[in-house]
Order: C-alpha cells, then sequence, then structure tokens
C-alpha cells in the first residue's frame, strides 16, 4: 500500500477519515512511519485529568508500572485520565499524529506493553468507581483495582469472580478472560460481562454488548487487553456474596509426581465449589502445595480436601483451613489479610503499603491432564528460584464454548505460570527454558494476562482457533493499526 498510515490520516479529520474509507476497507497491516510532532500543550488542555511529560515532576512516578524490571522504559507522556473524553482526546491524537498508545489500568502487563518507550499511556486508573444498582448490576470504572472492585461490592453483599492479586486492575484481568478463586463456581471475569464502554480507534465511544456491537463484545470476552481500544467501564452480572473456606496443603519433599498426579485426577471430577491450585518450586526435589477455596462450610470443604488427600496417596506435612466471608477471602489470597483495606492499595500510586514486585514470567495451558507427571518433576529438578502454579479450569468456564467468546481455553485442566522473581537475562533464559520444555508436553498454549514478547507463534498460543475471527474484528474496529504493539492482534 503507497499510503501510509500518517499521510492518511492528515488528509482529513479522523472521524471523517474513517467514514470516507469505511471502518474495515483495510485488510493487512499499514507500514510503519515516522510520526508527528504532538502538540502535548494541545493535549494537555483538552483534558480534565493530568498529563505528565518527560520535563515534568511527576512524570517518574507518573510512568511506574507494578514490575520495576520496566523503570527504564521513556513512554513519551502519561495521560491520568478522569473522564471518558479524556480517553478519546488521547486517541484521537494518537491517531492523527502516529503516535504509539499503550492503555493502563493496573500496570501489570507481563511484557511491559502498558510502558512503552515513546508511547502516550493512557492511564485510566481514576476511572475507579464501584456502583451496585438494586438488581445486583456492578458498573466498574476500568481503572478499579481488585481490592477496590472486591471491597466495594462486599459493602452491597454481592460478588464477582476475578483475580487474586489486589492491586490488578479489572480491565487487564476482564479483558484476557479473568481465571481466579471462585471461577469453578462463577466462571471467568468476562463471562460475567454484560457490557463495555470502549474508545475504539476512530475515538468514538462505543457500548459493547449482546445487542450493540456483538463483535466486539465477543472479543473483548478473552481478546487481550490494548487490541481492540481503551475500555472506561465494565457492567457486570453479580451474584450474592457468598460464605467461603480457604485451606492449605503442605506436602513432604519428593512427592510432587504422586501429588501432581492425584491433584488432576481430583479437579476433574470436583464440584463447581471447589477451586484450587498447585503451587510447586523447583529444587533438588522440588516441593509442592495445594492452596484452595470452597463456597460453603468448612466442614464440606474437609471432606472433599480429605478426598483430594486420598487421591494423592500423600500425607501432607501441614494442613489447616478456616472459614472467611467474601472480603476476608479476597484478602487471604491477595496476601494483605493483616492490613485494612485502604492499606491494600498500591504505595506508589494508590496510597497503600503494598509494594512493587521484579519478575519475569510465562505460561502454558494444560488442556488436559499430563499423561506422565513425572517429566514436569524431572523438568524442575535442580533448578533454583522458580515456581509454577497450576491454577484449575475446571467448573464452570467449561460449559461455555470455545466460539462463544474470545477466550479459547474452555475445557482445559489448568494454567500453568512459569515464574522467576527476577528481570535478570539468566531469569528470562530460564523462563524460557521451562516455557518451551513444558510446551513439548502440552503443545502450543499459553495464557494472554501472562503475555511473554518471547513466546512464538504468539497468536494461535493465546487465542488458539478463535484467533482468524478476532483479528477480523481487530481490523474491522482499528484498520489503520492506531493500537499496534509487538503483539496485537492485527500485528503482521
Amino acid at each position: 500500500m503507497a499510503m501510509n498510515r500518517r499521510s492518511l490520516l492528515r488528509t482529513a479529520a479522523l472521524g471523517a477519515a474513517y467514514s470516507a474509507l469505511g471502518v474495515g476497507a483495510l485488510t493487512g497491516c499499514l507500514p510503519e512511519s515516522a510520526a508527528v510532532q504532538v502538540d502535548w500543550n494541545a493535549l494537555r488542555q483538552r483534558l480534565a485529568g493530568a498529563l505528565s511529560l518527560p520535563a515534568d515532576s511527576d512524570y517518574a512516578t507518573a510512568k511506574l508500572a507494578y514490575n520495576p524490571g520496566f523503570d527504564n522504559r521513556q513512554p513519551a507522556a502519561v495521560a491520568r485520565c478522569t473522564t471518558a473524553a479524556d480517553v478519546q482526546a488521547c486517541v484521537s491524537i494518537a491517531a492523527e499524529s502516529g503516535t504509539r498508545i499503550a492503555a493502563r489500568s493496573g500496570g501489570h502487563s507481563y511484557a511491559g506493553y502498558s510502558t512503552p518507550d515513546g508511547a502516550l499511556i493512557v492511564d485510566v486508573g481514576q476511572l475507579n468507581s464501584v456502583e451496585v444498582g438494586a438488581d445486583g448490576t456492578a458498573v466498574i470504572g476500568a481503572g478499579a483495582r481488585l481490592m477496590d472492585v472486591y471491597s466495594g461490592l462486599a459493602q452491597a453483599g454481592r460478588c464477582l469472580p476475578g483475580g487474586s492479586c489486589p492491586t490488578v486492575g479489572i480491565a487487564g484481568l476482564t479483558l484476557g478472560g479473568g481465571m481466579g478463586v471462585l471461577s469453578g463456581k462463577y466462571g471467568l471475569t468476562c463471562d460475567s460481562l454484560v457490557s463495555a464502554q470502549v474508545v475504539t480507534a476512530d475515538g468514538v465511544l462505543r457500548t459493547a454488548a449482546a445487542d450493540s456491537e456483538p463483535d466486539l463484545y465477543w472479543a473483548l470476552r478473552g481478546g487481550g487487553g490494548g487490541n481492540l481500544g481503551v475500555v472506561t467501564s465494565f457492567t457486570f452480572r453479580t451474584v450474592a456474596a457468598p460464605q467461603l473456606a480457604v485451606f492449605q496443603l503442605r506436602f513432604p519433599a519428593g512427592s510432587l509426581t504422586d501429588v501432581l498426579g492425584g491433584w488432576q485426577s481430583f479437579t476433574q471430577s470436583a464440584p463447581d465449589e471447589f477451586w484450587s491450585t498447585l503451587g510447586i518450586t523447583a529444587g533438588n526435589p522440588p516441593t509442592c502445595r495445594i492452596n484452595g477455596c470452597y463456597v460453603g462450610s468448612e466442614s464440606q470443604l474437609n471432606k472433599l480436601v480429605d478426598k483430594l488427600v486420598a487421591a494423592t496417596g500423600v500425607q501432607p506435612s501441614n494442613r489447616y483451613s478456616l472459614s472467611e466471608d467474601y472480603l476476608s477471602a479476597m484478602k487471604y489470597f491477595g496476601g494483605c489479610s493483616n492490613y485494612s483495606t485502604e492499606q491494600c492499595r498500591p504505595s506508589w500510586n494508590g496510597g497503600g503499603v503494598l509494594g512493587r514486585e521484579s519478575f519475569t514470567a510465562s505460561s502454558r495451558v494444560l488442556t488436559q491432564p499430563l499423561s506422565d507427571p513425572s517429566k514436569l518433576t524431572q523438568l524442575l529438578a535442580g533448578r533454583t528460584g522458580m515456581d509454577i502454579l497450576l491454577d484449575s479450569l475446571a467448573g464452570a468456564p467449561s460449559r461455555i464454548g470455545v466460539a462463544d467468546t474470545a477466550f479459547p481455553y474452555r475445557g482445559a485442566l489448568a494454567t500453568a505460570q512459569i515464574y522467576v522473581g527476577a528481570t535478570t537475562p539468566a531469569a528470562r533464559t530460564a523462563v524460557s527454558e521451562v516455557r518451551d520444555a513444558l510446551g513439548e508436553l502440552v503443545g502450543n498454549t499459553a495464557y494472554v494476562n501472562y503475555i511473554d514478547k518471547d513466546l512464538s507463534d504468539w497468536s494461535t498460543a493465546y487465542y488458539g482457533s478463535n484467533a482468524p475471527r478476532l483479528r477480523q474484528i481487530a481490523r474491522k474496529y482499528d484498520p489503520h493499526n492506531v493500537f499496534a504493539f509487538d503483539q496485537s492482534i492485527t500485528k503482521c
């Protein structure tokens, strides 16, 4: 194509250019071009929120993401949006100028895509309201972090299935699917999504729902953050907040193969109310533990834990359980049971006490149980500083069709998160080695919310058979690659 994005959009205002071309008129990626100089002062005047540039005193703090490994990134600007109109202004100026744009909710992107060099960061963190209607429907701002979501819902006696880390943003969690401790009973976070307000590449604020922009609604449920626009708010179905029971089992060193085999077998047939994660620490030999929860009483939980232990054939070296209300359980899994709700917020930009964390990570998805659990034990034997977390995907998520949402791994056993608490080259090498070796056991699978910049054939790994439709929808709503990044779905 002879005309690049910059020259095309300079011929008319952004909306007129899209109207003239027809959304979806382009079927391929456009060539890269040098960005037009942005009039940052003009953007600052259009925003109700704040704009931080490299020369500003608050820039160094404003650009921080969760992982200190990305602190050397130098975005062109950080817009802290307080209204949907702020987001529209940012998207429009980025599209007109050819400036790379990156949306940020919680800033937990594993590949640092929420803090790219030279980009305009659209930080929606201040769009963080949680409002629960009389019918139990919750409207949640895209910048709300999980602890704010859980506490806001708990005050109304309601519950939404989500992740465990309290500083993760609701937007990134939902758009990638959204797994958590209540997934077995209530499904993925995206399965509770009724609608979303999203600014698409033409600067238009759209409502994506079953009866409004249905293709966009389909894609937002598992298609990954940053691919299709910038969401400003979500509307979710919620359920009455349940009483929960939580537990932990620790097993003696050398028992991983037996524990993994038993855990896989038990997980496949466990009731929806029971969810668990098998945590493995590499070593010589590797060690393991199982954490989880049950929607119901502690006595019923312990009957199921007895069956789980029997399935492993290994007596745990430590076992405990306790009954918790919904909010207390979410604090427990978030590691902040001893803190107030206000303290369970980021220390770097949220006024709380929770710190940042350096890490390197990747993932695979176990679409079925490992036929030979000993191979995972062998893979981790002798390594140090590495953990693998196997989070159950059984239960409610499996009863939605693979093609009903963009999330492709319906019916899978679990995700596998490969984690090293460092960002050194050695950490990256170790994670990549285990990722690739595990891929030989489970196939080319991965969870987009654990996005990995070094993953080969990533579109198939993240989206499976849904990738072609997702790519088609992304090109419909972003034909000029306004939201391009290294692993955006329209990437050539």
